[in-house]
């Protein structure tokens, strides 16, 4: 395992405990049946090919942001058990990826396909009987229940040899950073089920795209890892409540760019179709922004525009209402409002100037983005 030595050395660590632990789980699954390891490849494919390891970023940052303040965190055994659980929350996004994409109907993440449409492709190679589709669904499913699994066990240390040479068990994760991930999951889930219940029901507020922001995006994103992170450090309530607040500040402004990115976004640079969040139906706070701002044909445009496969043209119309309308300007505020709220946040932090300097690079990094 790679020795941290700034903000910036932690995902190319994570990835070497990434890769140990799925080195040490391919023997599990193999010996229950040949056919499991096509699943512990599809995850391991997924985990370990592209990603931008944010959340174990700001991980890290909270620990930096606590100053280690308890004298346990600077031994070896504290750096592993911080590594680990960067590491864990990275098979959380796994598994809320790979479900999105099933519940999306999205067919490319990454630039590849997506692991529904990768099983899907699996049966019909290999000639099997049934719907490909439904196959390509239901083992997409089980993947991202899968790594929600491993999540648990490398977040708890359940495999200690697949996360180091060190012989004996990682020091256990205190209690006060296990209710911080249990509390996590719950929300992302929460956010997700907000997400899907907003599409199905047709709800165009700007309060419930707020809230799936919130829960299903800056609170997993950013907030509760900075939490996360603070309390591995040994950092007291007031520090671990005033990151959470920061990490809401930009997890916000975070998703208010994907939304962006999802209607504006370039292919080659996001690795999803152009328009992608406007075919799966996404109500999100740009869409809620163009309804409430365009007039009645814009809004028309925008209704029509949604939930549906487009054609070039169709997509061209949407984006320019949401940008004639001012709902493209509104968002860039809000960014940049959220954004500033942050950083000034975090210059008021009673932390070392080297870790409030990694969070503001942080809080640049996923606000002032293209992919």
């Amino acid at each position: 395992m790679s020795a941290v030595v700034n903000l910036m050395d932690v995902p190319v660590a994570v990835d070497e405990v990434l890769d140990e632990f799925f080195q040490a789980t391919a023997p599990i699954l193999e010996s229950i049946h040949p056919s499991v390891i096509d699943k512990g490849q599809a995850l391991r494919a997924f985990v370990m090919t592209g990603g931008k390891r944010i959340r174990p970023l700001f991980v890290y940052a909270g620990r930096q942001c606590a100053g280690d303040k308890i004298t346990m965190s600077k031994t070896p055994d504290a750096e592993r058990e911080a590594l680990r659980v960067c590491a864990a929350i990275e098979l959380i996004q796994a598994c809320a990826l790979v479900h999105d994409d099933i519940l999306d109907r999205s067919d490319t993440r990454r630039g590849r396909p997506t692991v529904h449409r990768r099983f899907e492709a699996l049966h019909r190679d290999r000639g099997w009987d049934g719907d490909a589709r439904h196959f390509g669904d239901s083992a997409a499913i089980l993947v991202g229940d899968l790594a929600l699994a491993w999540a648990d066990d490398l977040f708890h240390g359940a495999l200690p040899t697949a996360v180091g040479a060190q012989p004996g068990p990682d020091r256990p994760v205190p209690f006060a950073a296990t209710a911080v991930w249990s509390q996590m999951r719950t929300e992302v889930l929460a956010g997700q089920f907000l997400d899907v219940t907003n599409e199905a029901s047709g709800d165009e507020s700007v309060t419930a795209a707020e809230q799936v922001m919130t829960y299903k995006t800056a609170a997993y994103t950013v907030a509760r890892p900075l939490e996360l992170g603070a309390t591995l450090g040994g950092a007291d309530e007031s520090l671990r409540a005033e990151l959470h607040g920061i990490g809401i500040d930009l997890g916000i402004a975070f998703q208010l760019r994907d939304d962006l990115l999802g209607v504006f976004g370039d292919p080659a640079e996001t690795g999803k179709p152009s328009g992608d969040d406007l075919v799966a139906g996404k109500r999100t706070a740009l869409l809620a922004a163009g309804l409430a701002q365009a007039d009645e044909t814009g809004a028309r445009t925008l209704r029509s525009g949604i939930g549906r496969p487009l054609a070039d043209a169709e997509i061209a119309a949407v984006r320019a209402v949401l940008t004639e309308s001012g709902a493209v300007a509104e968002m860039e505020r809000q960014i940049a409002r959220r954004r500033d709220s942050g950083l000034a946040r975090i210059d008021a932090l009673d932390c070392d100037e080297d870790a409030r300097a990694g969070l503001r690079t942080l809080a640049h990094r996923i606000t002032d983005r293209t992919s």
